[in-house]
């Protein structure tokens, strides 16, 4: 009977402390730290309105946005079901799907038969969710979002340039453009 109280007790003092204190610390010190970070690091426009997270992509399709990675996170860009396609380089249905991707990509951006395409503007991320595509990518999106905006060129790579978020502690990955922090300053020029 000892040795069951004993183990009762280690049990209650153990969800105490890791399902309550240990919990509630580490939110106290996200809150006090990384306050932008601990609410989710939401965007928002010039008139205070929350248009989404810097660190979860979203769908722009209107060609006046520059476009993400695709996604085939739930029915695109859901975080509850974020989850890359699992299908491997030998899938037929991953071929298929990246050509198609390869001829709208072409298709909407005026680009040449012979122009290399980026990577990620043809496949998923991992999660489904990045919110960033690489300075290729945006390069070659910049001349449409000129277009339809009714901007300059330069303008428009100028507003891309700073939206760049660089390597993750300067080492990890690359750095990439933040689509809707580019789309929201794009939006914010009228």
């Amino acid at each position: 009977m000892n040795s069951i109280l004993i183990s009762l007790r280690a049990t209650c003092v153990l969800a105490v402390v890791t399902c309550g204190v240990y919990p509630l610390i580490v939110t106290g010190i996200a809150q006090a730290a990384f306050k932008d970070k601990a609410h989710g690091s939401l965007t928002m426009d010039k008139d205070g309105i929350v248009r989404g997270s810097a660190v979860i992509g979203q769908n722009f399709t209107a060609a006046q946005y520059f476009h993400p990675r695709p996604s085939t996170a739930g029915a695109g860009y859901d975080a509850a079901n974020s989850s890359g396609s699992n299908l491997g380089p030998t899938s037929q249905k991953l071929n298929d799907a990246i050509k198609d991707r390869i001829a709208a990509y072409r298709a909407e951006n005026g680009l040449g038969d012979k122009e290399a395409i980026p990577a990620d503007a043809v496949t998923a991320s991992g999660s489904g969710l990045d919110p960033h595509i690489s300075l290729k990518n945006a390069e070659l999106q910049t001349v449409r979002v000129a277009k339809v905006r009714n901007l300059s060129v330069e303008k428009v790579k100028e507003m891309t340039v700073a939206s760049i978020d660089p390597a993750g502690f300067g080492v990890l990955g690359g750095a990439g453009v933040n689509v809707l922090k580019l789309n929201l300053s794009l939006d914010a020029l009228k």
